[in-house]
């Protein structure tokens, strides 16, 4: 594989290849995962050019993490290790609760270094955002782990702009960490400009609509019954059809220049700007080489203009996530 010119993430020493991996789906969050199989596909993704890998002590409820701990082993060096604390179980088995105080903070922080059987998390976020707890406290106490050696570097997820500005006066953020895509940009872009002035990078997550905007779903007129993806708004009844004629007009654009649809909107993602890095997730070697190749992808400010046009900001139909899962994200 072609050697790729990593990214900075923000003021921080950390810098990875703009494709990562989000192992979300390791822990059985998208139907059924092999353990010994997850640990394949991560050994070949690192051994293919993969150098950021994403997990959170939620997936799984530590699962994903101890998994992580199985596989590094000789290949920790290799990547930036990225995880996040702060969503807790409810115990009324609804909606998870958030968690942002300082002790919390310390208390996850030992146990995820535990699972993931290394000395440092290289780049550690608050995975939501605690609105009983000011983000100055969160963040302060997230600045400590870093003096003591425990976490290279830290981040948010989710943020508005006055979130992000505020948390970044308490320690520098080297990334923020929010969905971002053609289908759901208003606001990334939002978040951008003021991540912008204060030079943070910005980790999108999602970047292919959760695989709206693959190959995977092109022709089809419903979503199939068994898809563990029914519960997002995007892919429900009538929001389905309309995403999909926006994913139809992606498609016919990467026709058009020899790569696949989600080869162009990663390539469009990366386009946007080089604090941009992206972690899309998948369990298929073959999936892992195809967003790669998002990386050999070239487009011209005509392309860009015209896939932009082709999904303009807002034309998605259906919320970024259900009703309750709304109420965490950008505050």
């Amino acid at each position: 594989m072609s050697n790729h010119p990593k990214r900075k993430l923000g003021g921080s020493a950390l810098e990875m290849t703009p494709v990562g991996l989000g192992c979300m789906s390791f822990s059985g969050v998208y139907g059924a995962s092999d353990d010994d199989a997850a640990i394949e596909l991560i050994h070949y993704a690192i051994d293919n050019g993969v150098d950021a890998l994403d997990s959170s002590d939620m997936y799984g409820w530590g699962h994903n993490e101890e998994l992580l701990g199985r596989a590094l082993g000789a290949r920790r060096d290799k990547i930036v290790l990225i995880t996040k604390f702060g969503q807790v179980k409810n115990p009324d088995g609804g909606g998870n609760l958030v968690d942002g105080r300082p002790e919390y903070v310390h208390a996850c922080c030992e146990a995820s270094l535990k699972r993931l059987n290394t000395d440092v998390i290289d780049l550690y976020f608050q995975h939501r955002i605690d609105p009983k707890v000011p983000i100055e406290e969160t963040v302060g106490a997230m600045g400590q782990l870093v003096e003591q050696g425990k976490v290279r570097a830290i981040g948010i997820c989710e943020g508005n702009p006055e979130t992000i500005r505020k948390a970044h006066g308490a320690h520098p953020l080297a990334a923020v960490q929010s969905e971002y895509s053609l289908l759901y940009r208003e606001q990334a872009e939002e978040a951008l400009e003021a991540m912008r002035e204060l030079g943070i990078s910005y980790m999108a997550y999602a970047p292919l609509g959760r695989g709206l905007l693959t190959n995977q779903y092109l022709g089809m007129k419903d979503l199939p019954e068994d898809d563990p993806h029914a519960r997002h708004p995007r892919f429900a009844g009538e929001n389905f059809a309309h995403n999909m004629a926006l994913a139809t007009r992606v498609a016919e654009i990467a026709e058009e220049k020899g790569c696949t649809p989600a080869q162009l909107c990663i390539a469009w993602l990366l386009a946007q700007g080089d604090d941009i890095v992206t972690i899309p997730g998948t369990k298929r070697k073959e999936r892992l080489d195809e967003n790669m190749g998002a990386l050999d992808v070239s487009l011209s400010a005509d392309d860009l203009a015209r896939i932009s046009g082709a999904v303009p900001a807002g034309a998605a139909a259906g919320t970024r996530y259900p009703a309750g899962g709304m109420k965490g994200v950008h505050i």
